[in-house]
Formats: C-alpha cells, structure tokens, sequence
C-alpha cells in the first residue's frame, strides 16, 4: 500500500476534482501519519507501507460520507498545536489566527506600557497582569494560544457543556493550569458584575441562515449553534455582545471580533453607537475584512 492508493480513494466519492485532488494530498498523508503512526520522515522514506483495515476504512468514510478529515483523526491543527475536535466543536480555520495574533500584539503592548509605568502593579515575577475574556470558545483554541503566548489569563465561555469539556481537554494538553480557564455561559449570562476584563474577544456564530444550503458538506458536520446567527445579515451575536460589552471592559479595554463577510459595516456601526472610536479593520489573505477591533 502507499499514499497514492489512499489519495485515489479520497478522490473516488464523486466530489469535484478540482477541489479534492488538491486536498487528497494532504488528507493522505495526514491519514496515514495518524492511523500507521508515520512521521513526514517515514514517509519520505518509505513508499510502500502495511496494509492496514483501519486505513482503509477511513479514507473510504472522508470520500464517501464527506465527513471532515478532522474529526476522522480527531484533532485539527492551529498556530502549530493540535486541538481535540469533534461534532460538538467548530474546527479552527486559519483566518482565526488573524484575530489571536491581534489579541497577543495587544497584550504584549500593555504589558511593555506597564512596566514602562511607574505606578504599574505588575512587578511580582511571572505575574498574570491581563485578563481577557474568549466569548464562545468552542475548542478553546483562541483561548488556548493567546494564554500560550502572553501572560494574560483567559476565561472561555461557552454554553456548550460538551464544547467546554473539549476546551478544558485542549488547555491540558498545552499545560495551560490556571491560565486558560473555561466556564459555562450565555455570553455574559454567567459573567459577575464585578468581573472586568482588559480585552474581549469573539469568534461568534455569524453565517445568516439563508447561506446554510451554499455551504460544503463537510461544515454540515459542525454544531449548527456555533456557526448560524438567526438574522438576515448574520449579525445578531455582534449586536447581543457590543450591547452589554462596555460593563465588562476597563477603561481603555480592547474589544475584537471575528468578521463574516460583508459584516464589517454593519459591526463597526454598532461598535460605534456604543461609544468605540478609532475602528481597525483587518483583511485576511482573500482580502475579506475579517477582524475588527477598538479601544474603548
């Protein structure tokens, strides 16, 4: 057996070449790596390999069923980790990374003012000085790496018991105690009062409901209360958020969103409304406006 045999099983469902030849690669060698325990250096070396019923098995369900190749091996890489995925949790997109390095490039610069600071009360060693709210954490990736790589703590919310187990899953893997911590909520429904936050971020539910028959097959296979708002413009989350965000950001405090599509008007006129100014935009690689933020 070799992966040209697993990629032309992966092409073999049907599916428009044009797109799943490219991805049969990939998807190949991601299957075998998984289920024969390979690495990128076994298979360089090594051509041929066991036959394997498992193997087999699989890449006839990603071909057939379309199933997503991540929840077939159980984990989707983001910002070079591997998360924990199933049905119950969103699979990390790349565009995602745009936001968390928004989040980090914003702690880092508090932290640098701080200590600049004369009156700063982050002297101690190793002390956690920021705190940043994740609205919707799903995997708890955004959580995760933005924890991972400042030294702000992150609650993630969710109101998804079964999400928010795989997030506490994924924190553990990435060693993050006591600096990715999850906690069920409706957004701020579990939130208290006195809690403030110096950054809020969210990758919220945004795809109108009208799209849901254009989407691929393999996004039918995620949670649908993570990816649909119930608005015509996909906007509703936005408007639920921005509406109490200012009783749980300082002053001064940063709020930034994951962008659908032609959604960055619409936010940044309800970030506007609610007294942000000096809006930033930011496009990903296909030049869709796909993070806002503002300082309050």
């Amino acid at each position: 057996m070799n992966i040209k045999q697993i990629e032309n099983i992966l092409t073999e469902g049907g599916v428009d070449p044009k797109i799943e030849l490219n991805e049969a690669k990939i998807e190949a060698k991601m299957l075998v790596k998984h289920f024969l325990g390979l690495s990128d250096v076994d298979l360089v070396l090594n051509e041929e390999f066991e036959e394997s019923a498992i193997l087999l098995e699989k890449a006839k369900l990603r071909s057939e069923k379309r199933i997503p190749i991540q929840h077939i091996i159980g984990e989707a890489s983001f910002m070079g980790e591997n998360f924990i995925v199933n049905e119950n949790v969103l699979i990390p997109r790349d565009e995602t990374e745009i936001l968390v390095r928004k989040a980090v490039e914003i702690v880092k610069s508090k932290k640098q003012k701080a200590k600049s600071s004369k009156n700063t009360i982050c002297h101690l060693p190793f002390a956690i000085c920021l705190k940043v709210l994740d609205i919707g954490t799903g995997s708890g990736c955004i959580a995760c790496m933005i924890a991972k790589l400042t030294e702000a703590q992150v609650l993630g919310v969710d109101i998804s018991t079964k999400a928010l187990q795989i997030a506490l899953d994924n924190s553990s893997r990435l060693n993050l105690f006591n600096k990715a911590i999850f906690r069920k909520s409706d957004i701020f429904s579990n939130i208290k009062n006195d809690e403030k936050f110096d950054i809020i971020v969210s990758n919220p539910p945004y795809i109108p409901q009208k799209e849901k028959e254009k989407l691929q097959i393999e996004v039918k296979f995620e949670p649908e209360k993570a990816l649909f708002a119930s608005d015509e413009n996909g906007i509703e989350f936005y408007d639920k958020i921005i509406s109490r965000v200012n009783n749980f950001l300082i002053d001064g405090g940063y709020l930034i969103f994951e962008l659908g599509q032609g959604q960055a008007e619409e936010v940044r006129k309800l970030m506007l409304k609610a007294g942000f100014k000096d809006i930033g935009i930011e496009n990903d690689l296909a030049g869709i406006e796909r993070i806002i933020w503002s300082k309050r």
